[in-house]
């Protein structure tokens, strides 16, 4: 019967420890399948349709992410901020580290003056250097 330790000679005792081996196994079970699911997730929740391009070179260098949805909001790493919050982030990444980097991310249909006025902002805040993400085009 379940729950009767098999060695001892009393038929009514009970067993006296549980085994949590079952369990740690499907905690981490679990714990793998959200870290995959993890990165697909965020990528729908920001809900961006990056251009694609032969000359990529898949670098996924990233110090401050600048994300351009296409409804034209800015989001930096992931929060949604106006050109002053953008400038304000480009200063602080540059205080942090002078070779700070910002990648860019822009939904295709955003409209290409949001874009440049973005690089802009980082420009004119002292951050020079800076990538465009794209979405690498099968061949």
């Amino acid at each position: 019967m379940a729950g009767i330790d098999p060695s001892s000679s009393d038929d009514s005792s009970l067993m006296s420890s549980i085994n949590i081996t079952p369990f740690v196994d499907v905690v981490l079970v679990l714990l793998v399948i959200f870290m995959v699911t993890a990165p697909m997730l965020m990528k729908d929740i920001i809900d961006l349709n990056l251009p694609k391009a032969k000359s990529g070179d898949g670098s996924q260098v990233e110090t401050l992410g600048i994300a351009i949805n296409k409804d034209g909001n800015i989001l930096i790493n992931g929060q949604i901020a106006d050109e002053a919050a953008l400038e304000s982030a480009a200063k602080s990444a540059l205080q942090k580290n002078p070779d700070a980097q910002a990648i860019i991310s822009a939904d295709q249909e955003v409209i290409y003056g949001r874009v440049v006025k973005a690089i802009d902002i980082l420009k004119t805040a002292g951050l020079n250097k800076f990538a465009v993400q794209i979405q690498k085009t099968e061949k």
